[in-house]
Formats: structure tokens, sequence, C-alpha cells
């Protein structure tokens, strides 16, 4: 199994298996979730699956919801939810960690998930059967302004464009 850990961005990706036919895939991201809540919640959405990947994207509520949260901050609870599932799982689980997406409603934010997402990487490029996806660059314009056409209404949450784009880099 392939488990999906997480916020909103994955909750909302419904279809998730359609846009990787063949991998068994579990969706276990949780709206509003902030790393806090993914560590608290571990073992009911990711360890109890035993997956041979864990894929992870969460951090922004961690930012968004609070202005004393700063990356350090974030960084540090990644980790800790990094070694949770080493801890229980081992190195043959592989981990994944999609970088904090920009967008029009939390563009705001953008300074504080760069700097989260480099930490992150930097973390994860000296671990074991672990990975960092990228997907800021593809989600942006040649000017640096986030696309505007990939978020539903709320302009937060991605639509299918949006997902497309990011289906196209976890699968390279």
């Amino acid at each position: 199994k392939i488990v999906f850990a997480g916020s909103s961005s994955f909750t909302k990706w419904k279809d998730v298996g359609q846009y990787f036919p063949g991998y068994p895939i579990v969706n276990r991201a949780f709206g509003g979730s902030t790393l806090e809540d993914v560590i608290q919640y571990a073992k009911e959405t990711i360890l109890q699956y035993e997956p041979k990947q864990v894929v992870i994207y969460c951090g922004e509520n961690d930012l968004a919801n609070n202005d004393q949260v700063t990356p350090d901050v974030v960084f540090a609870r990644f980790t800790t939810l990094f070694h949770i599932i080493r801890n229980k799982l081992g190195t043959s689980t592989r981990i994944t960690f999609i970088s904090l997406k920009p967008s029009v409603a939390r563009w705001h934010l953008q300074p504080k998930y760069m700097t989260t997402n480099q930490l992150i990487s930097a973390f994860l490029s000296k671990q074991k059967n672990a990975e960092f996806i990228d997907v800021q660059a593809a989600m942006l314009l040649p000017d640096g302004s986030v696309m505007k056409d990939i978020f539903i209404a709320d302009n937060l949450h991605m639509n299918a464009k949006g997902y497309a784009i990011w289906q196209k880099i976890m699968a390279d």
C-alpha cells in the first residue's frame, strides 16, 4: 500500500487513484490538519497500514493557523513525524514529502513555505529511502507569480489542472 497522509490538498484529491492507476493508494489525509495532528493520529492514518510508501503533504496549515509558528517549528514537527514512521516501519518504507505549494489565498506565506521546503529537502536528502518532491516551480508563471487557473473558487485548493501538475511531477 501507498498511504497519502496530511491535509486537505490530499483530502480533496478524491480521484487520486485515477491519476496513478495500478498503485494501491490509501488516502488518509484529513482537512485542516497540521503536522501535530498527523503526529497525534499517525497510528490510525499511517502506521496501521504498514505501507511500502508514505506520501506526506502537510505543514501549510501549521504556518497559516498561527503567526508564531516558524519554518523551523514546521521542520521540527516534520522530523518528529519522520522518526515516528521510521521507528515503527523501518527504512524499507519510502517516505516522500510533497513541497508546500504556492496558492493565491496564501501567497503572503510564500517566503515561509520556501524556507520550510528548503529545510525539509535538505534533511530528506540525507535520509535512506526518502525523497522530497518539489511542486513549487511548476505551479508558478514565468514571472514568478502563482498560476490562478489551477485552483477552485477558494484560491487555496486545487482543481483537476493543479492535480495534473502534481501527478506529472510525482510520476517522474
